[in-house]
């Protein structure tokens, strides 16, 4: 597939598609692509996590009865569920696309791969063995301890507001489900613009900066506290009026979701001719540029509102750089207000 039918490769191979990012059309009034925009929402993606949680409901979870008490055995198989996911759902693309570059580097944001260039921000200099190493180890179990104790209030009916059954509740929830990835923009907009608050930048979150280039094990690298932050938009489900399966699926949107970012290609060539988009433009562009898109698809457009956004396009680029020349100015006249005159 020819890539430069829909971007540009600059001289150092990096890649740039030709369509800008845009909110949600209902906020512009493009009522027309709304039907266009479901779609893409909802699939492959979001379809893909309802699923998964669903096949946990039936074949991982345990009875109610049983998590009704915290116990090491479900705990432990959940964990390795979550693993076992984890490990094919990226470690496929991470061997398809980044070990055996099945399609070299089309339509890949950054033309070099990570493992191209080792450094000493990188456990054992490697990006690739850093990554993995704090989603497994860390990541992974930290999610599972989210999820059993959110599954643990569910079997004790502790709730702000008391779960909901399918059978009375279902306009309710399918709606909630629908809001799911709403839900996911707001939380992870607020947790992401708070570690980028210098003191929290420098201790927690420049963990997962270190991966300028991201691939898919760069999804889940994180220091604990931000892992803590990040799975804790699963509470949300504990305060709204909300089921254990719109829970999960939120969970696994999540989990399995934060891949989506961090692909590093704008489309996958799952065929030669059937590309699999993935949304990752809009996070690799704040990967690059780290004080834009801290939201994800302007679903909620809060990075719009608060001036954050960067569609891909010069004017974006300009306005951004405008914005960094002015926090420069001002930094610059605080210094000069504090430093004592000679």
């Amino acid at each position: 597939m020819d890539d430069l039918k829909f971007g540009t490769r600059d001289k150092r191979g990096n890649w740039t598609p030709n369509a800008t990012l845009e909110i949600a059309p209902f906020w512009i009034g493009k009522w027309s692509r709304i039907g266009h925009f479901i779609k893409d929402m909802i699939w492959p993606w979001n379809a893909f996590h309802m699923a998964t949680a669903l096949l946990y409901w039936a074949f991982v979870l345990p009875d109610i009865e049983t998590m009704k008490t915290f116990g090491w055995g479900w705990a432990l198989y959940l964990f390795a569920a979550n693993a076992i996911g984890i490990f094919v759902l990226y470690g496929a693309i991470e061997m398809f696309f980044y070990v055996k570059r099945k399609q070299e580097n089309r339509f890949k944001f950054n033309g070099k791969f990570p493992a191209e260039n080792p450094s000493d921000v990188f456990w054992f200099k490697s990006q690739n063995l850093d990554n993995f190493m704090r989603s497994f180890f860390v990541g992974i179990p930290i999610w599972t301890a989210v999820e059993v104790v959110m599954l643990w209030c569910f079997a004790n009916g502790y709730h702000v507001f008391g779960w909901l059954d399918w059978q009375d509740n279902w306009l309710w929830l399918v709606a909630l489900t629908l809001l799911v990835p709403a839900i996911h923009e707001v939380h992870f907009f607020c947790i992401h613009r708070l570690i980028h608050v210098p003191v929290l930048y420098k201790w927690i979150h420049s963990v997962h900066h270190n991966s300028i280039n991201p691939s898919p094990w760069s999804s889940l690298s994180m220091h604990p506290v931000e892992h803590l932050l990040y799975f804790g938009e699963i509470v949300w489900h504990f305060i709204i009026p909300s089921n254990p399966i719109v829970m999960m699926f939120n969970s696994h949107a999540v989990g399995f979701g934060a891949l989506n970012g961090h692909i590093g290609f704008d489309k996958l060539e799952v065929t030669e001719d059937t590309p699999l988009d993935t949304h990752a433009y809009a996070h690799y562009l704040h990967h690059k540029y780290f004080e834009v898109n801290y939201g994800a698809d302007g679903i909620v457009p809060l990075d719009k509102w608060f001036g954050y956004w960067h569609d891909g396009s010069k004017e974006a680029e300009e306005q951004m750089k405008a914005r960094f020349r002015a926090k420069k100015e001002k930094l610059k006249a605080r210094q000069a207000r504090t430093t004592p005159a000679e």
